[in-house]
């Protein structure tokens, strides 16, 4: 059974339609990515799941209706959001404080995942202070602390540089294969969703509809270098071409 399954998903604000008709599921312990033009309707998906928006259509989690939004879900948006009054430390427990968990037990909990998130020493620092690519693995560590069923990452690593961008792109794959979360991604970066995905569905122009369900057969771990391996470039044609020659849906040829 899918821990999360969409059926005939819509979304219009007033007169202009944004997703036309997602149907798609993700299964426990999978990393999912929807992957599609910019201003596609992606992150209007993820404001659905969370419950900020509602729309048409059915959402199950785990075969039941999904009407709990907050329970299944933790969420990382595609700035880091961390308030710059709050030291790290404080920034990582802020989503445990808002579900009732007191400060001091709190921190108790976050403090052995920092040095698997690479941030000891700087507890007490400012978000200023610390890099983007730092920023970024505090945000998820908030994120992840939660230990809600399921992860949404919406461009995580949209904003970074390159170079810091294919580092943290490595680094959560790595964390990803440790933990097992389930997780959904939603991206414009053909290669960080072929890195990253077990499978990936690929979306139109708004209003937005899947086109294709692309399963990635590639080993993990994954090596980032093999970004231009013989199997990893016909993906990311085949995912191209797609994305500029739209088609109706169908599965993938190996389904």
């Amino acid at each position: 059974m899918s821990r999360l399954e969409l059926r005939h998903v819509r979304k219009a604000f007033g007169g202009l339609d944004v997703l036309a008709d997602i149907s798609l599921s993700v299964g426990a312990g999978e990393f999912v990515s929807i992957l599609g033009p910019s201003g596609a309707g992606k992150s209007t998906l993820f404001q659905l799941l969370t419950g900020a928006e509602h729309g048409a259509g059915e959402m199950f989690f785990d075969g039941a209706p999904l009407d709990d939004h907050g329970r299944h879900f933790a969420f990382m948006p595609q700035r880091d959001a961390l308030m710059p009054w709050r030291r790290i430390i404080d920034n990582t427990t802020l989503g445990l404080e808002v579900q009732g968990v007191g400060r001091k037990a709190a921190r108790a909990r976050v403090a052995p995942l920092f040095a698997e998130f690479g941030l000891v020493g700087f507890e007490r620092h400012f978000p200023a202070q610390l890099s983007g690519g730092m920023r970024q693995r505090a945000a998820l560590l908030r994120t992840v602390v939660q230990e809600r069923d399921m992860l949404l990452l919406d461009e995580p690593f949209g904003a970074l540089d390159a170079l810091t961008r294919a580092a943290l792109q490595r680094w959560l794959e790595q964390m990803w294969r440790h933990h097992r979360w389930t997780a959904l991604l939603i991206t414009h970066d053909v290669r960080e969703a072929l890195y990253l995905s077990d499978r990936i569905y690929v979306l139109s122009a708004r209003p937005a509809r899947i086109v294709r369900e692309i399963k990635v057969p590639l080993p993990r771990p994954r090596d980032p270098t093999a970004a231009a391996a013989p199997l990893a470039s016909a993906l990311e044609a085949e995912i191209l071409d797609i994305l500029l020659n739209p088609q109706p849906f169908k599965g993938h040829d190996d389904d």
